[in-house]
């Protein structure tokens, strides 16, 4: 009799497992401490890092395949400009400028759900906020008449596009910890205190995901 108690436990058990293996969750969200290595395009001011955080949801068509909004915010960092007399700015610039940055990005998600680790990959694309270049124009423009020759301030809006990838660590069915997400990110600050219209950037997170709302394969 034990050994057939034994059998249909570890049957059982078996049975529970392979189910819980043959589920997804149909909704996750996270939330991250995020890092970023801005890289201004103009040759007058310099790269700088920005600290800060946010979440993202995704919501999960199949195992494998789902639709991922991510937000983040990163504190004011202050940045210095140093621009030669030209043609924009005829006495030339000077000065430090304190400044922000916000992401809104949205896009597919492909993770692939392995035993113990679950490798994903992102393509994410949206918009992004910085109050810098209106902030030099008030700090170094506008005080001295003429110093700048631009009709008004510059946008704080742009276009973005994030690219790359992490890795999750299920801790439960709920939780899952996720040591490294690395990106490409690209934005398109296009004004005269920003000089070209890209900027080349690097992004670093890490965080906690809750997952919901499990769903067979």
């Amino acid at each position: 009799m034990s050994i057939i108690k034994s059998v249909t436990f570890g049957t059982m058990l078996f049975l529970g497992l392979a189910a819980w293996a043959q589920e997804f969750p149909r909704v996750e969200v996270g939330a991250d401490y995020s890092y970023v290595r801005y890289a201004p395009s103009a040759a007058y001011t310099k790269g700088h890092s920005l600290n800060g955080g946010g979440g993202s949801a995704t919501f999960n068509f199949t195992s494998y395949l789902g639709i991922k909004m991510d937000l983040q915010g990163f504190n004011s960092n202050t940045t210095g400009f140093n621009i030669l007399p030209n043609s924009t700015f005829p006495n030339g610039l000077n000065g430090s400028v304190s400044g922000n940055l916000f992401t809104y990005l949205f896009g597919p998600q492909v993770k692939i759900r392995l035993h113990g680790f679950q490798p994903f990959g992102q393509l994410l694309f949206g918009g992004a906020h910085s109050n810098v270049y209106g902030n030099a124009f008030k700090t170094l423009c506008q005080p001295v008449a003429g110093a700048c020759v631009i009709s008004g301030s510059p946008s704080g809006n742009t276009g973005a596009m994030e690219f790359g990838g992490g890795l999750d660590i299920p801790i439960n069915k709920t939780i899952s910890f996720k040591p490294a997400e690395i990106d490409y990110l690209l934005t398109r600050f296009s004004n005269p205190l920003s000089g070209k219209n890209n900027q080349s950037n690097f992004r670093y997170s890490a965080g906690i995901v809750f997952t919901f709302g499990y769903a067979a394969h």
